[in-house]
């Protein structure tokens, strides 16, 4: 009998060709690299003191020993947090808040298809309500530093003579600094610095940030010049003229154009504009004062040189909304052209002008006095109801926008922009109304301001009284949503009690336990709340915005004179309404100023401050250049540049980046500037994400269901992990038929319900932090890595049967 023929070789595991890399982005707050890779020894790879990636010092040639890592990937850690959260003295841009408002306002537009000439409106309408912003800033010093201290209480003998370092502008003492143009023209220095500052800032962060171009000079193709094609990822494949099927041709978001994140010549343009515009605000004041006086009295100076001065600045603002309202952003290619004429001549006529303007205010006069409050009232009510007008006018360019292209997440049906804009509006008007306010209050010795009961100074302008005064309404009207939401908040917590239980059967219940688990999936859910919260705030200040507007120009009056002989109550509603809130909104801006200066000192704070900047300065300053600077315009052509380098010189490697939270949404947008090739060889991996959450909904345009859609066809493969215990991170919502099995979630939160003898204490309810201590974390990225291949039959020697050898070649 034949022997039995030897069974063949057992067919061994395929291994992975090439290395792998795992690059880790942190979210807000910021990390060290030391915690990021778990290890307190680590090398700077690439990057300065400012940004950088690190790797374990045992890794920093890994990619030459791929043998010592097996599955495991070589890790490295980009580190962001010092273009944000890492100077104490950032935190002073809180100052700048509306600033930043507004310009998220103009990243809010709803998904537009076709419909180029409605964008651009969008655009210039978000644009002018930042310019209005920058004037109204200017124009609040002005009324500070002008009308209340200059004119108001230089001008009344019982103020500056309690105000000793104002004695020699006082006209009793007759110096040269008596006469009212000469005190004027003093008193322009201080809004002035504050233009000058404001340039400087954003100069010095646009020499940091715009100005740092990209490493790949890829451009668009001229077939393609608006990215029509690219605006929501991958077209659906349709049949060719053959019937045969048409492969389906990616595409390139917005987020992924050459010049989205290179914003150097739109910021140098909006600069020198609102520059400018400051600068004529001043003169404005100034050179206004003086030629009302040259108009209505006969004096040495003719009136030819007031109103050559005064055209000249109207003049120069047309000039000014010509260039804000020309031109947006050029995202198709990099614009590397600066406007050199303009950015010099504009800001420097300006202010040539106010320099003009200064010397004709100083002008000897003898015969003129200062009385009353200088004739800010109707710049005041023309900012107002200009910004009303505006927000409405963006309110229904948004609208039509939605309707043509409706979205179902989209926040606010399409208004989250002109919402958000109303809040910047009102931010603005809080902040510049508190200061006059306070500085009036502190002027006027024992009365009140506007009231004429023992009060030296006339006060400030009666509409920011009005102003103040809705604001104690405003905070009245919001109880009622905070009711609700506590009480939905209560209510939704009892209900997933049974829910929690059921999660952890058989585990033995546990009251507190589960209640505690209910309460902060419940509290979690309230950021799903926040676009009505947002909705009803901006509608109620739009409309008490307008009553204050009426009632001011109405009765000419501040709240508590107007209501004089209308019945007891009424007159002690509206005297409590216009203390209250001017003593409110001064409270408020005296906050920002603590909240800064605290953080110099508390390092906490410190950090806390910087989170709210890495959420709200993501995106490029496409609206008002004063807003705090984006960091991400540093951060994503960093992430795209180094994955391109990596791949490029590891043609065979693996690459899988990693992204918490914000890190999340930069790792994202990195990812959109890699070419088309280099994209399919990344898998993506996001934890605690506010992709879809956040940004797909009031960034549809941007992060919207298209555009997701598309970075998941263009990429590898791609997971994301989510917990119903995390305020901020959530699914991403693949819109794609079959599921594309992008979300990995809710993961279980806490690991262990109860004591168990492997976890004797009690487990922590992580919600949005330490995802990579979860074990589905290790096993998403096995999984990512698995996918991204290639693979290939390890190589095995079999001998034959009669002693030859050979190999097989799988």
């Amino acid at each position: 009998m034949a022997p039995a023929a030897p069974p063949p070789p057992a067919t061994p595991s395929p291994e992975h060709t090439g290395s792998a890399l795992e690059l880790l982005v942190h979210g807000v707050g910021g990390a060290t690299p030391q915690e990021m890779l778990g290890d307190p020894r680590t090398v700077r790879v690439t990057g300065d003191t400012t940004a950088a990636v690190y790797r374990r010092t045992e890794d920093v040639h890994g990619e030459k020993h791929p043998e010592r890592y097996g599955n495991e990937p070589v890790a490295e850690a980009y580190c962001w947090s010092g273009l944000t959260s890492g100077n104490g003295s950032r935190a002073l841009w809180l100052l700048l808040l509306p600033f930043m408002v507004v310009n998220l306002a103009h990243w809010m537009r709803p998904t537009a298809t076709g419909r180029t000439r409605a964008v651009r409106l969008y655009g210039v309408l978000v644009r002018l309500v930042a310019l209005s912003l920058t004037v109204l800033l200017t124009a609040a010093a002005c009324e500070v530093a002008l009308d209340l201290l200059a004119w108001q209480c230089a001008g009344a003998d019982a103020c500056a003579e309690r105000r000793s370092w104002l004695g020699f502008l006082s006209g009793r003492q007759g110096g040269w600094w008596s006469q009212p143009g000469r005190r004027l023209a003093l008193a322009a220095l201080v809004p002035t610095a504050l233009v000058g500052l404001l340039w400087y800032l954003s100069n010095r962060t646009w020499s940091a940030y715009e100005s740092q171009r990209p490493l790949d000079g890829e451009d668009f193709d001229e077939d393609d010049p608006f990215g029509a094609a690219a605006a929501h990822g991958p077209d659906a494949p349709g049949p060719n003229a053959d019937g045969s099927p048409r492969r389906a041709v990616p595409v390139r978001p917005a987020l992924g154009r050459p010049g989205f994140w290179y914003g150097r010549r739109l910021v140098a343009r909006l600069r020198a504009a609102h520059t400018a515009a400051g600068f004529l605000t001043v003169a404005a004041a100034v050179a206004g004062a003086a030629a009302r006086h040259d108009r209505g009295a006969e004096g040495p100076v003719p009136r030819i040189i007031g109103a050559a001065v005064e055209g000249g600045i109207v003049l120069c603002a047309l000039v000014v909304l010509w260039v804000v309202c020309r031109r947006g952003r050029s995202e198709r290619t990099r614009d590397t052209r600066l406007d050199g004429a303009l950015i010099s001549w504009l800001p420097g006529s300006a202010l040539a002008l106010l320099a003009l303007a200064v010397l004709y205010a100083s002008w000897s006069r003898p015969d003129w006095q200062s009385s009353g409050a200088l004739p800010g009232e109707a710049t005041f009510r023309f900012l107002a109801l200009g910004q009303g007008v505006l927000v409405v006018a963006l309110a229904v360019v948004a609208r039509g926008l939605y309707r043509r292209t409706p979205e179902p997440h989209t926040v606010l049906y399409g208004l989250g922009g002109p919402a958000v804009a109303m809040l910047a509006c009102a931010l603005g008007g809080v902040m510049t109304g508190g200061v006059a306010q306070r500085v009036a209050d502190w002027l006027d010795g024992p009365g009140t301001p506007g009231m004429g009961r023992e009060a030296d100074i006339a006060g400030p302008p009666v509409l920011l009284s009005w102003q103040a005064s809705v604001i104690p309404v405003l905070l009245l009207l919001l109880l009622v949503p905070v009711l609700v939401l506590v009480v939905r908040t209560a209510r939704t917590a009892r209900r997933l009690g049974p829910v929690v239980e059921a999660e952890y059967a058989p585990e033995e219940p546990d009251e507190g336990r589960t209640r505690r688990i209910a309460r902060i999936r419940a509290t979690a859910a309230l950021t799903d709340s926040a676009p009505w919260i947002v909705g009803v705030v901006s509608t109620a200040t739009l409309l008490l915005g307008a009553g204050a507007i009426a009632g001011s120009w109405y009765s000419d009056q501040v709240p508590g004179r107007a209501a004089d002989g209308s019945g007891p109550l009424l007159e002690s509603l509206a005297d409590a309404a216009q203390s209250t809130g001017s003593w409110l909104i001064g409270f408020g801006f005296i906050l920002f100023v603590a909240g800064g200066r605290r953080a110099y000192k508390d390092a906490s704070a410190r950090r806390t401050i910087g989170i709210l900047w890495d959420v709200g300065t993501f995106w490029p300053r496409a609206a008002h250049p004063f807003a705090p600077p984006c960091y991400a315009e540093r951060a994503v052509p960093d992430l795209a540049s180094r994955m391109s380098a990596w791949t490029s010189t590891m043609p065979r490697g693996r690459l899988v980046i990693s992204g918490h939270s914000q890190g999340s949404v930069l790792a994202a947008s990195a990812v959109w500037q890699l070419p088309d090739a280099t994209r399919r060889r990344v898998a993506l991996l996001t934890y605690g994400s506010p992709l879809e959450r956040l940004y797909g909904r009031w960034f549809p345009a941007y992060f919207g269901a298209g555009p997701l859609l598309g970075l998941h066809r263009s990429v590898h493969c791609w997971r994301n992990l989510w917990r119903a215990t995390d305020p901020i991170g959530g699914p991403v919502r693949i819109g794609a038929d079959p599921d594309p099995g992008v979300d990995r979630g809710p993961l279980k939160d806490p690991l262990a319900y109860g004591r168990t003898t492997r976890l004797p204490l009690p487990e922590p309810i992580l919600g949005h932090s330490d995802y990579q201590a979860d074990p589905a974390f290790a096993d998403a990225r096995a999984d990512l890595l698995a996918e991204l291949g290639p693979l290939v039959p390890r190589q095995t020697e079999a001998r034959t049967q009669k002693g030859t050898s050979g190999r097989s070649s799988g």
